[in-house]
């Protein structure tokens, strides 16, 4: 794959390592729009007050709950008040669910408040705390044997997760053991790990399932431990069962009681659990935009999905691609009020359960997808843009590098274009778009410990946010949008598919479109 740094291109030789708070000196032409946008900003953010509404007092915005309702009314609020017309539009329905409080607590053989949670959609306890035992998945050699043993989880709590031998990263690991240690806890982790595979998987039944199972022969919960191998840290996402907790452990809890469940110590868990299923209710994507005064039919649109998982309020995941998507609006709106196309943002909401939210979308508006200029999608975390993927439009490149030119280089220096890039088939929103031919890219950013500390985990908040990063990016959006906005020509959409054996792409296959699941009867529970 051809990788383009813009450092060389884009007025390097002004280059100057300033912070994105700061005074840009770098335009490479005068253009009072861009200055503009850069003094708005730079000078007028809105970010941390978005993000702090958002992310503290909204919170989560799990697909069909009231609080993803209310988040989407505070985003149209927040537009109509910019004077950005804004709406919501349904998409179809999905499995309405309430959270109330969980609290998990270990009694015996000691007293000790447990980190613990439900995941999504789980059921809770019924309105009153349950106490019971908690017993190990049993080590069965077939089928037929845990059937067998499946009497003895009535009145229990099962766990059911591989109990981690360490709850340290390996980068501490890697710090601090010698060699040799090293090594051997990595390889005793790994065979450990793949026995429990093994033990699952000779109940007759997978991960997916096996909850159900225990839920079916009697247990009052069941208990689980998705660990990030980050510090303290678990992914948290939907449960398995429909009348009992689906409960998950932090990495250290859940081993202590694995241990005194493993010795014969007698763990007994107390579970007070509150949720409420609301049945089928409406979901919405939010839609703003400013109408185009010279070609209304094009779009430049700003992309990012507005739901969350529930484990914690979704800051990263996708808190920081709205409020860029959202400040980005805010600028543009007060400088550049008068577009030449149509900008339109779109806060996407199922992306967690498929894309649901921006396939219906595309799905159901062709003349957006037709009119298509170019769709700016973030949704990757905190970090500054780093990267944009051409996706295999071959002839996008030169568009891209004469905006890039343009935007000063406290942004570009970091931004690195692949060309032709390789098509994306999921992933995120920009995707459901992309399979119908759209120009679609996303804005792929500094990784920031995502993928172990923050990417559907429990330690999602606010305090995660580098708001330098999340500033540049909105500026980039603006930017961009109006960039694309002003450019003479639509971007073509020949494409090319990127192989090993090419690098420099050559015709080939390209993703084909997944019709999006409208309710959550269509969803994989």
């Amino acid at each position: 794959m051809n990788r383009i740094s813009w450092v060389g291109r884009a007025a390097a030789a002004a280059l100057v390592l300033a912070p994105v708070q700061g005074a840009a000196q770098t335009f490479a032409t005068e253009s009072p729009v861009l200055r503009a946008i850069w003094n708005v900003g730079t000078r007028d953010s809105q970010l941390e007050r978005l993000a702090q509404t958002l992310l503290d007092s909204i919170g989560p915005r799990l697909t069909g709950t009231p609080q993803q309702k209310l988040a989407s009314d505070w985003a149209i609020a927040q537009y109509r008040a910019w004077g950005i017309p804004a709406r919501a539009e349904q998409y179809g329905t999905w499995r309405g669910w309430s959270r109330g409080i969980t609290h998990v607590d270990l009694v015996e053989p000691r007293v000790r408040s447990l980190e613990g949670t439900m995941l999504a959609w789980s059921p809770g306890t019924g309105g009153r705390p349950v106490q019971a035992p908690a017993v190990v998945l049993p080590d069965v050699q077939t089928k037929e044997e845990f059937e067998a043993w499946l009497p003895q989880a009535r009145g229990k709590h099962v766990l059911v997760s591989f109990p981690q031998p360490t709850c340290r990263p390996d980068d501490s690991w890697a710090r601090w053991a010698t060699e040799e240690t090293l090594e051997r806890m990595l390889r005793e982790r790994a065979a450990a790990a793949q026995a429990w595979t093994q033990r699952v998987a000779r109940t007759g039944l997978t991960t997916r399932t096996l909850p159900a199972r225990l839920e079916e022969a009697g247990a009052v919960g069941v208990i689980a431990s998705n660990w990030s191998a980050g510090w303290g840290v678990n992914k948290v996402f939907q449960a398995r069962t429909t009348r009992v907790p689906h409960l998950d452990l932090s990495c250290e809890d859940y081993g202590l009681v694995y241990r005194l469940a493993a010795n014969g110590q007698g763990p007994v868990l107390r579970v007070a659990a509150e949720s409420q299923d609301l049945g089928e209710v409406p979901v919405f994507n939010i839609i703003a935009e400013i109408r185009g005064r010279e070609k209304p039919n094009e779009y430049v649109v700003l992309s990012a999905h507005f739901d969350s998982w529930d484990g914690a309020p979704g800051a990263t995941d996708n808190g920081t691609g709205t409020v860029t998507m959202m400040e980005a609006m805010r600028i543009l709106k007060e400088v550049y009020p008068n577009p030449k196309r149509t900008i339109l943002v779109g806060h996407w909401n199922g992306e967690e359960q498929g894309l649901n939210g921006s396939r219906a979308f595309a799905a159901d508006n062709p003349k957006v997808v037709r009119g298509l200029q170019v769709l700016l999608n973030q949704d990757n975390g905190t970090g500054r843009v780093a990267a944009i993927s051409m996706m295999g439009f071959a002839d996008a490149e030169p568009y891209f590098g004469r905006w890039l030119a343009r935007i000063p280089t406290e942004i570009t220096r970091h931004i690195t274009l692949e060309a032709p890039g390789t098509p994306s088939s999921g992933g995120s929103d920009h995707a459901s778009f992309l399979c119908h031919g759209a120009p679609a890219f996303a804005l792929s950013s500094l990784n920031w410990d995502y993928t172990n500390y923050t990417w559907h985990t429990n330690r999602d908040t606010y305090d995660k946010i580098s708001f330098d990063d999340v500033r540049n990016n909105a500026i980039l959006t603006a930017m961009l949008a109006y960039l694309a906005s002003e450019e003479p020509t639509r971007i073509p959409r020949d494409r090319r598919v990127v192989s090993p054996a090419n690098a420099r792409g050559a015709p080939g296959a390209w993703p084909t479109c997944r019709q999006p699941a409208r309710a959550s009867s269509q969803s994989d529970r």
